[in-house]
């Protein structure tokens, strides 16, 4: 006979929970979960080369400046028997290399179908892209949406200000999925603050009270053609079928004087004399002279998006230092527009770029920026050689990260990193394919004219390379190969040897050769050259990069440390505050002057500094003074630098 078993309640727990331990210890030493990947299902339809039918027509309202916002009405006609539509809203955008659409700012989103809501889903795999479904027989969809401008800076680049705007036409306008954005066709239409005046390439306007459209054109065009419109505004025909367009904070920060009015005019001259073509058939600067709408740089085939300092044109000689943009931007409508890296041309705004030529794309760019700037007077030529020194100065002492990462390499940066702040910049590197690739350009521009005796340049490969096709404002694709065998048709040499070398290889030596070529030599001071100065002025920074290897704002704070330096070997790093200079309160001079003075000492220089909640008195050994990059010439006469940097155009107005 078997006796029942009465275990107590508290006892029986006891011995589930321990079976269950038993049971999941088990489990756990012989199995684990492990789920199966889910299919991935892309709806979204890649493009092609085939017409959209029929016309978009796009309505913004720009006229709330009050609150930023722009209003969007967008009527997309749609194909019989369409079931759904995948709209775009732009994400890899031209000139920034990277997936920089603003979709965060993008509202407010609603669709209708003969005036009744219609629903719509966001792509899971492609968030940029929206499917809205259609009912039977329709035949336009419509899209309404604000965009809506950052206010303030921390929440992105300020679009619309009280006096004046910037509309991106990527940033708010839909496109639909499966074309080639040239394909499709649109026409524009834009409400401005009353009494406003609005400046773009587009072709066609036409107003009505502050209503202004224009022409029906294709979305590339469009997307290419952004707008500037503000209260205080002014156009300048600079010939040649080029317009200086600027709108300003104020009224009198426009008020150029003739004779530096003219260096624009030279610098149309100037570039139309080193290619030999123009791609474009007019051209507008776009200038905002402010220091409220955010700043920009930004390259289109017509047109260009710039912003200045507020007394740029108005302050010509003091403000020398930060022009560059101007004719850089500018030569962009050739080398980046015209002629561009095969692998960066893409058919839509939604496949990715790759970024591996812009040591040309922008590097030449940069190099013919500063070489043109001099040449038509935008900037000085010493101001120009001073820009050169002080690039040359950061790679030969100022960038620890070359050891490790090419040139090349940081093409990748745009998408790596979109130019946010890094703990430490000299070791991480940046975007140095604009500068060093400039340097290497001017080194090769030196080669060019050592072999061949003066008789050819970097110029003679700009006009072959860029120059041609005269009037084209379409887009010619390029590769590695196609750079080297136009150098070789300027002078051969082992070129693609030369460019490897220096652009795909960590570890190399300072990129000094083309300045040493071209007669100068880098040499330091113990005060800033101006372009430095001027930087650092406007920024109200100062800069001890070569000497303590630190940055610091007008409140003493580190703002950036040299990864080796003296100040960072001592512990001190980004964000920790100099309180006092050996004993005395923290001020520029004095920490310069306690940097001269210990230059003939032994003693380290003593640093109280505040990291925190925590106070350190921080002792920093450096004896070698101050010290900022100058361009010094090296042999009499002129020299190859000077005949690079000597205009090419003769005559008062160019």
């Amino acid at each position: 006979m078997v006796r029942a078993m009465h275990i107590p309640l508290a006892a029986a727990t006891l011995l589930i929970a321990a079976a269950s331990t038993l049971s999941t210890s088990a489990f756990a030493q012989s199995e684990k979960s492990a789920p199966s990947a889910l299919p991935l299902t892309q709806r979204v339809p890649e493009a092609a080369d085939t017409p959209y039918p029929g016309t978009i027509a796009l309505d913004i309202d720009a006229s709330d400046t009050d609150r930023g916002v722009f209003r969007v009405t967008e009527t997309i006609p749609v194909a019989p028997g369409t079931r759904e539509l995948t709209l775009l809203l732009p994400e890899w955008l031209p000139g920034k290399h990277a997936p920089r659409g603003p979709i965060n700012l993008l509202g407010d989103l609603r669709f209708t179908i003969d005036g009744k809501p219609v629903s719509w889903t966001r792509d899971p795999l492609d968030v940029y892209a929206f499917h809205v479904a259609l009912s039977e027989g329709a035949s336009e969809l419509v899209a309404q949406f604000v965009h809506t401008s950052p206010l303030v800076s921390s929440e992105g680049r300020i679009t619309m200000t009280p006096e004046m705007l910037n509309l991106q036409w990527d940033s708010m306008s839909l496109y639909p999925a499966g074309h080639y954005v040239r394909q499709i066709r649109i026409r524009p239409a834009v409400t401005f603050p009353e009494g406003w005046t609005a400046f773009t390439a587009l072709d066609g306007a036409s107003s009505a009270g502050n209503r202004t459209g224009w022409a029906e054109t294709d979305y590339a065009t469009l997307v290419d053609s952004p707008v500037y419109a503000g209260k205080y505004a002014q156009r300048w025909d600079l010939g040649q079928g080029v317009a200086l367009d600027a709108v300003a904070d104020d009224p009198k920060l426009l008020a150029i004087a003739p004779e530096d009015l003219d260096h624009f005019r030279r610098l149309v001259r100037e570039a139309t004399a080193l290619f030999g073509a123009r791609h474009y058939d007019h051209y507008d600067w776009l200038v905002a002279v402010t220091d409220k709408l955010g700043g920009i740089g930004l390259e289109h085939h017509r047109s260009t998006e710039l912003s200045l300092k507020p007394e740029a044109l108005i302050r010509w000689d003091a403000f020398d230092w930060a022009r560059n943009s101007i004719a850089h931007e500018y030569v962009h409508s050739w080398n980046a527009k015209f002629r561009r890296p095969a692998d960066l041309w893409t058919p839509d705004y939604r496949t990715p770029m790759q970024d591996s030529l812009l040591w040309v794309y922008e590097g030449q760019t940069q190099f013919w920026g500063h070489v043109l700037s001099a040449r038509a007077g935008t900037q000085s030529k010493q101001t120009v050689l001073d820009i050169f020194a002080s690039i040359a100065g950061a790679y030969s002492e100022g960038q620890p990260g070359r050891d490790w990462r090419a040139v090349e390499d940081t093409t990748n940066d745009p998408i790596v990193n979109a130019r946010r702040p890094l703990p430490y910049g000299s070791l991480m590197r940046s975007e140095d394919y604009y500068s060093e690739g400039a340097l290497v350009w001017l080194e090769t521009d030196q080669a060019i004219r050592e072999g061949t005796r003066g008789k050819k340049g970097l110029d003679d490969f700009a006009r072959a390379f860029f120059g041609m096709r005269d009037g084209d404002w379409g887009a010619l694709t390029y590769d590695f190969d196609d750079v080297v065998a136009a150098l070789n048709g300027v002078y051969p040499y082992d070129w693609a040897g030369f460019l490897k070398d220096r652009l795909y290889q960590p570890g190399q030596p300072a990129p000094l050769a083309g300045i040493e070529q071209g007669g100068y030599r880098l040499v330091w001071k113990d005060v800033p050259n101006s372009y430095d100065g001027g930087r650092m002025k406007d920024a109200k920074s100062l800069a001890l990069t070569y000497s303590l290897g630190l940055t610091l704002d007008k409140d003493g704070k580190v703002t950036a440390t040299l990864w080796d330096g003296p100040a960072f070997n001592a512990g001190i790093v980004n964000g920790a505050t100099i309180v006092a200079v050996n004993g005395t309160a923290y001020s520029e001079k004095r920490i310069a002057d306690a940097i001269t003075a210990a230059k003939d000492g032994k003693d380290p220089i003593q640093l109280l500094i505040k990291r925190g909640d925590r106070y350190l008195t921080v002792p920093v050994e450096w004896h070698g003074g101050l010290r900022y990059p100058w361009l010094e010439k090296a042999v009499p006469g002129e020299a190859g630098l000077d005949r690079l940097l000597a205009p090419r155009v003769k005559g008062k107005n160019g």
